[in-house]
């Protein structure tokens, strides 16, 4: 089999020329080429321009022999979760071949120097922005990565990016068609198929093209939700959670873009934020999406559940190492050892009022967050009312706690615990 694996939203001739390229193949090997189609979210987690079942006509109108659909991946994990898991997929389900597409100027010995270092650190995240191609880079390097795994590996055909004056992109297509009032401009016209620009103009005229965002359900968690509520969805580090109480009152997808732009997060990252509050996606449901394939030895070590606990851990015992943060973070990802292992439940304290210490019984759940001022605090509902403190504990608990909550996926549960020495909270970290 040979195996593409693509948004194409939409095909253009591009995309055209790799299905061309895996049809050359074919008729050597007589496979059938074989498109993975990201369906709700794209690989960088935006909603599709066009839907699922036109991107799939598109795609077998412009010679493949059939389409696997790729779900419930891209509003839930980075590439550097996702990429494993769909090569995995393409190997698993047969693929010998995999066709791709990079610059006209890329030298294929350079991705594979690349590809072969991060492939030996077993690291596919934070991949030097600098790097010409970075995502084939990626695939080069999970592809040597998995061979551990599988024994096997596919071969893969790079051919350059079709060009007419830059690159031919699906963003520039996409864009250029809403602004001139969702007709197909003649510019855009020439670098599409005939059987796409049929099957646009079919779903613009049915109402099913341009896809769009659930807004109304985006703005109204982002208006409604507590610190702790918002805490609970991954993706979310405490900077985002308090630029979006900040922000409030939101209406526009503008005002939602702004809000996480202000927090430090880059394009990709709010796309993924963006998609996780759309449909709701909790930090405990990527947890055990990830952790579902460790058992399957398709996420790479470095980037394992246990090992983003560890990291935390380990920065926030800096002190002991004589390190600054960023110097734990380098030392950790060189291979340092821990001297113990990470603290998975530990109590904390609170500062409230005698009053509201007799509200309060064990096992009531504490809501964790980071207050306005960086403190992180809980808040406890009780029969009566909502009690808010900030959380007393060491300064290397707090620092690790924080970096667990800032993690994207890790969640922590916290309860409240009577003692003899008073009333005390017990957080829990879930593997």
């Amino acid at each position: 089999m040979i195996g593409i694996s693509a948004d194409f939203d939409p095909v253009h001739n591009g995309h055209v020329k790799l299905i061309q390229k895996g049809r050359k193949i074919a008729e050597k090997t007589g496979d059938e080429v074989v498109i993975y189609l990201n369906k709700e979210y794209s690989a960088n987690h935006a909603p599709f321009f066009a839907d699922y079942e036109s991107r799939k006509d598109m795609a077998i109108k412009a010679g493949a022999d059939r389409v696997v659909p790729i779900e419930g991946l891209h509003h839930r994990l980075t590439l550097a979760y996702s990429v494993p898991i769909r090569i995995a997929m393409m190997i698993e389900d047969g693929a010998v071949d995999y066709v791709d597409a990079a610059g006209a100027d890329v030298s294929i010995p350079l991705i594979i120097k690349q590809a072969q270092k991060f492939a030996k650190k077993g690291i596919f995240s934070g991949i030097p922005r600098h790097l010409p191609n970075r995502n084939v880079i990626r695939w080069f390097a999970v592809n040597e990565f998995l061979y551990k795994k599988y024994h096997r590996k596919m071969n893969f055909h790079i051919i350059p990016e079709l060009s007419m004056g830059g690159k031919v992109s699906g963003r520039e297509i996409r864009r250029l068609i809403v602004e001139n009032d969702m007709k197909i401009p003649e510019e855009v016209k020439d670098v599409l198929p005939k059987s796409t620009i049929n099957i646009l103009k079919k779903g613009i005229k049915n109402g099913t093209i341009p896809g769009r965002r659930d807004l109304e359900s985006i703005t109204k968690r982002m208006n409604t939700y507590s610190r702790s509520k918002l805490m609970r969805i991954a993706h979310l580090n405490a900077d985002a959670i308090n630029a979006i109480i900040k922000g409030r009152f939101y209406r526009e997808e503008a005002q939602v873009w702004a809000t996480f732009r202000r927090a430090g997060y880059g394009p990709v990252l709010t796309r993924l934020a963006i998609s996780a509050l759309e449909q709701e996606v909790s930090k405990k449901e990527v947890l055990n999406l990830i952790k579902s394939y460790e058992k399957q030895s398709i996420i790479p070590p470095d980037q394992t559940v246990n090992k983003v606990i560890e990291r935390a851990w380990f920065v926030s015992q800096k002190k002991d190492h004589n390190l600054s943060a960023s110097e734990a973070h380098k030392k950790f990802r060189e291979g340092i050892k821990l001297r113990k292992s990470p603290c998975m439940s530990f109590d904390a304290g609170l500062s409230i009022r005698s009053f509201e210490v007799e509200q309060l019984k064990s096992g009531l759940n504490a809501g964790i967050y980071v207050d306005q001022n960086g403190v992180v605090a809980c808040e406890i509902r009780t029969d009566e009312k909502k009690i808010k403190s900030p959380l007393k504990l060491p300064g290397e608990m707090a620092t690790y706690l924080r970096l667990l909550i800032d993690s994207h996926f890790i969640p922590v549960q916290a309860k409240v615990l009577e003692k003899e020495r008073g009333i005390r909270i017990r957080i829990t970290v879930e593997e």
